[in-house]
């Protein structure tokens, strides 16, 4: 995910730090925006001239502190809690007081909860991009209990530089768009439990009969099926609804490691990204 905003940002124009603490990471996450950019010279998308440009901004790095001259943080961390309060602490310190944005890219976690590690929550936002960002059109803007208009104003702006249509929500577990397709996700699973179909037929009643671009197995499988649990399982226990109880086949796909695309089978078999 953060490969694929550091790619929006860079065509829009702005100077970008692509930033993981593994080396083998930044770089796969570097080689996926050369390769999506390429890809967008031969569907007329992009001209060499913008590629070449937009990667002439992005700076990948292992080093931390050199993201300390950055004025806006879009973390894509993993959906952990500890782990996105423990980055703003720690962009914290390399910015040694100097004001920033922090945007979450979560997809279900309170914004206002990671702004208790801030010493500026009024600067904390949600700002949820969708796979794979440089298609997809929409960003989710979360805002939390202290996210202030100016924060909000800046980063809707920034979101139309990068030719996104925003929406904006209150930070209420799952926002709009994960508890609205995680509920479809999961009962799409339930479903296959029941072998009501196969997951083909499944996905096309969603595809054909309701216009929808995917269906919610297949997307399962590209966003990953243990990201899908750790949302249902955190909006099972915000919201107490039985119908974010994760089904048990996804907990044992899951504990099986078919965790769909990225590990070459889930509810589909993937071959070269296919």
């Amino acid at each position: 995910m953060g490969h694929g905003i550091a790619h929006v940002a860079a065509i829009a124009g702005f100077q970008v730090f692509l930033f993981d603490v593994d080396a083998n990471a930044v770089e796969r996450g570097l080689a996926s925006v050369k390769r999506n950019l390429a890809k967008g010279i031969e569907r007329g998308k992009v001209t060499e001239d913008e590629r070449d440009r937009a990667l002439e901004r992005i700076r990948a790095t292992t080093d931390f502190s050199a993201l300390g001259a950055a004025d806006l943080f879009i973390e894509a961390v993993p959906e952990m809690m500890d782990l996105k309060r423990e980055t703003l602490r720690q962009i914290g310190k390399i910015t040694e007081g100097k004001p920033f944005i922090f945007a979450s890219n979560t997809s279900s976690l309170s914004i206002s909860e990671i702004a208790k590690s801030a010493a500026r929550p009024e600067r904390v936002i949600g700002m949820h991009f969708f796979n794979p960002v440089h298609v997809m059109r929409l960003v989710e803007i979360v805002v939390g209990e202290k996210t202030s208009d100016e924060t909000l104003n800046v980063v809707r702006a920034a979101a139309a530089r990068m030719k996104k249509e925003a929406i904006t929500v209150r930070d209420v577990p799952g926002f709009a768009s994960s508890r609205l397709g995680v509920a479809l996700g999961l009962e799409a699973m339930r479903m296959l439990e029941q072998e009501v179909a196969s997951a083909k037929d499944i996905d096309t009643a969603m595809e054909l009969g309701y216009n929808h671009p995917v269906g919610p197995l297949r997307l399962t499988d590209l966003v990953g099926l243990d990201v899908r649990l750790k949302i249902a399982e955190y909006l099972h226990s915000a919201l107490g609804s039985e119908g974010f109880r994760p089904p048990e086949i996804l907990r044992r796909m899951v504990k099986e490691g078919k965790l769909g695309k990225k590990t070459g089978e889930g509810f589909y078999r993937w071959e070269e990204g296919k």
